[in-house]
């Protein structure tokens, strides 16, 4: 059905440019910490949830606004491609407007590239508070994926093209969450010396 069609393109787009602002706010947030170290610092003002709660609503909002415009002018439709396997009849989705499309490829991008950038800017912060290593490993390996199954996903056609979207989307979803939280998870439970009070005031 064309619902589905338009449900799959769109809610992609926005869950991952929701994960993608959460991350960069994240990074953010770890770049402004050790600038406003110092009692007095202007950048104090800066700490808090809301600066993170507005840097992800405003970034989504403007995948929001394309999926919007997307469905309205030319949304996604389901469509009969009988070409790709002779004698075969295959129900696939076609994207509808390409610009759309490719925009909210390109502004996943372009999210995931900053993050990358500011994270590998201030990798070497102490590690003890430094979340910016596992930040930098996991656009990494998000940006790796993507720039790998792009080329491949539109030279692909039938249930091809299928499977290397969700290969993409479990990859790099999952590269996110065990890049970013295993290494904490790591030393929780073998280091647990390292999260007492003593430890943080070195």
């Amino acid at each position: 059905m064309d619902t589905t069609c338009m449900l799959r393109h769109i809610s992609f787009g926005i869950f991952f440019t929701v994960v993608l602002s959460s991350v960069l706010a994240k990074t953010i947030m770890v770049c402004i910490a050790f600038k406003a170290t110092t009692p007095g610092n202007s950048w104090r003002k800066w700490i808090g949830v809301k600066l993170s709660n507005y840097l992800v609503v405003t970034l989504s909002s403007v995948q929001v606004l394309n999926g919007i415009l997307w469905l309205t002018f030319s949304p996604p439709f389901q469509e009969i491609d009988m070409d790709s396997y002779p004698g075969k009849i295959i129900i696939q989705c076609n994207e509808g407007s390409k610009l759309a499309f490719y925009f909210m490829l390109g502004y996943m991008g372009f999210l995931a590239a900053v993050s990358l950038i500011l994270a590998f800017m201030v990798r070497t912060l102490p590690d003890i508070y430094n979340e910016a290593k596992y930040i930098t490993f996991s656009m990494l390996v998000f940006c790796s994926v993507w720039i790998c199954a792009i080329p491949v996903y539109l030279s692909s056609k039938g249930k091809s093209l299928v499977s290397v979207e969700v290969f993409a989307i479990l990859s790099s979803g999952d590269g996110i969450v065990l890049c970013m939280f295993l290494p904490k998870l790591w030393n929780i439970v073998t280091k647990p010396e390292l999260k007492t009070r003593p430890s943080l005031q070195k």
